[in-house]
Order: C-alpha cells, then sequence, then structure tokens
C-alpha cells in the first residue's frame, strides 16, 4: 500500500512538471520566420529617375549561345574595324543597349558583351564557378570577332561590369587566380550581396555577413588601391532583408581595406544622389541615396557615367 501511494505520488509530480515545462515554452517567445523577399514598398518621387533612351546602334550586332545556353549579344562599334587589339566591357544583367550606349560612349572602339542568365546572384554565379565556362566564352567571343570583323583582333585590356544580381558572375570568374590576373578592371552597379549567418537574420537581429562571397572582390579592390587594377562599386541605400544589402557589404569591403567614406552631397547620373565616397589608388566606392526600385535602376542607367569614370583613374593598371 505504502509503494503504491509513493508510486502515484511520483507520477503525480512528473506529471506536474511536464505541465509547467510545456506552458513555459508556451510562453517564450520564438523567433519570426524571416519575412519572404519583396521588392522595397517605398514609393520615391523627388528625384528625377532619368532613363537612357534606346537609339540605332552604329555598328555590328551579333548573338551566339553561350553560358547556361543563354544567349550573348555582342556590340561591335563600327571604330573597331581595323584594330590590332579590341577592349572588351563584358557586361552581366541589364538590358544589352544600355551597356552598349555605355561602352559606345567610350569612344574607343570598345565592345560590348552582354549577359542575361535569370535571376539572383546564384544563377549567374553558377555557370561561372567552372572556370572553363568563361575560357569558352572569351573563346567565342574571339570567333565571333574574327567573323565580324574580317581579322581576329586580340582582345586588349577586359571590363567586367555587372548590375544587381550580375555581380554574381564576377565573384565567380575572379575566384580564378589566371582570370583575376587577366581581368583589367570591374564595375559593380548596385549590386555586391551576400547573405546572412544564420540565413536571413539580420545584422540587428545578431546575425552576421557571410563573407565567402566578398574576399575575391575586395582582394580585387586591394589590388586596384595598389594601382594594379580597376574597380568602381557603386550602391544605394535599399535594404533587401533577407540578404545582405550593398550597404552592408560595402562596408564590409572598406572596413577590410582600412578605408573610410567621406561624406558628400551632389547629384549623380539620372537625378540620382550622391551621399559619400572613397578613393584610393585605383579604386573608388560611390554611395547614393534611395531605397525603392527607381533608385536600383537610376544605377544602372548612371552605367556611361560610371564605365566613363573607371577608366579616368589617372592610376592605370
Amino acid at each position: 500500500m505504502i509503494a503504491a501511494t509513493l508510486l502515484h505520488a511520483r507520477v503525480v509530480a512528473c506529471a506536474v512538471w511536464l505541465c509547467s515545462v510545456s506552458v513555459a515554452v508556451a510562453q517564450t517567445p520564438s523567433r519570426p520566420a524571416p519575412a519572404a523577399q519583396n521588392p522595397s514598398p517605398m514609393v520615391e518621387t523627388t528625384r528625377a529617375h532619368e532613363r537612357l533612351v534606346a537609339r540605332p546602334f552604329d555598328g555590328i550586332s551579333r548573338s551566339f549561345i553561350g553560358p547556361a545556353d543563354r544567349a550573348v549579344e555582342l556590340r561591335i562599334p563600327a571604330t573597331a574595324r581595323g584594330r590590332a587589339s579590341v577592349d572588351i566591357v563584358v557586361h552581366f544583367h541589364g538590358a544589352a543597349w544600355v551597356a552598349e550606349q555605355a561602352v559606345s560612349a567610350l569612344g574607343d572602339g570598345t565592345v560590348a558583351v552582354v549577359l542575361n542568365l535569370g535571376s539572383g546572384s546564384g544563377a549567374y554565379h553558377r555557370p561561372f564557378a567552372t572556370a572553363a565556362v568563361f575560357d569558352s566564352l572569351l573563346a567565342s567571343v574571339a570567333r565571333e570577332l574574327a567573323a565580324a570583323l574580317g581579322v581576329a583582333p586580340r582582345i586588349g585590356r577586359l571590363t567586367l561590369s555587372g548590375w544587381s544580381a550580375g555581380h554574381g558572375a564576377i565573384r565567380a570568374i575572379i575566384l580564378e587566380p589566371r582570370h583575376f590576373a587577366r581581368v583589367d578592371a570591374i564595375l559593380l552597379l548596385d549590386g555586391m550581396h551576400t547573405s546572412y549567418i544564420p540565413e536571413g537574420r539580420v545584422l540587428s537581429d545578431s546575425g552576421v555577413i557571410d563573407t565567402t562571397n566578398l574576399v575575391a572582390l575586395t582582394a580585387f579592390a586591394r589590388a586596384a588601391m595598389r594601382g594594379e587594377k580597376r574597380m568602381l562599386v557603386t550602391h544605394s541605400e535599399i535594404f533587401p532583408g533577407t540578404f545582405a544589402s550593398t550597404t552592408e557589404t560595402a562596408d564590409w569591403m572598406l572596413a577590410s581595406l582600412g578605408l573610410r567614406r567621406r561624406a558628400v552631397l551632389q547629384w549623380g547620373p539620372r537625378g540620382s544622389q550622391q551621399l559619400s565616397e572613397v578613393s584610393a589608388g585605383g579604386f573608388s566606392l560611390l554611395g547614393f541615396a534611395g531605397n525603392t526600385a527607381p533608385d536600383h535602376v537610376d544605377l544602372l542607367h548612371g552605367m556611361p557615367d560610371f564605365l566613363a569614370r573607371l577608366w579616368a583613374s589617372s592610376a592605370a593598371p
């Protein structure tokens, strides 16, 4: 009888303990799941948000199937004919005519090569994670140039440009040491993103930046500071929420390089508003106002100005 009573008391005590634990767990606030990624809900109508206008191209347009079975578009200006060497700008993400206008504005016979591989930086990173894909791309460009011009000009200086998700291809390409050495300049137009650790947890909620995707770009920036390369990075103030913003990645890069921004307040290309700047050797980083989709597109349509500035630096590689 006594043993039965003791057993009953233990069962009751255990039940009470389990109940108290369940209540405590139920009362502990859980971390909300990351919000789904959405375009910025902000609306901005103060700045001009001027846009380039498509116009007829004075030159030869060609295309071929390239990485990820997507079309690669070439714009070969008339001034490229008869040259023993032509410079190349390979641009990732965005309308081909925008990149073509930016490259044509250089006025030196530079050829524009444009790829659009889909949405998200992963769509650009994955194909070029295999080094041979970039080798094949350059070989195909050389073949198309020979077919269009009747001779096979040597590829001179090589610039990689990426808007938004397009930066994914650039970071993958320069992970290969041969390609890092071959590329002369990089232009990033509001496109230097990475993940948070843990995934989706922002910095203000104890998350940290996954720097894996930033290391090669930062190494290139350091080479530009030494005058061996050229690099121009632009960013807006857009906060995606589920992955690191271009402001946060720019801050991390500058901290790694030992550089600090200086505040500026001036108009930029296409009615954009520049807020900050830092330059060292052949490296520059420009910060712009805006947390809306038009502000993001401003930096693409500012490509003619940014590309000209990239090569205007006196620190030639």
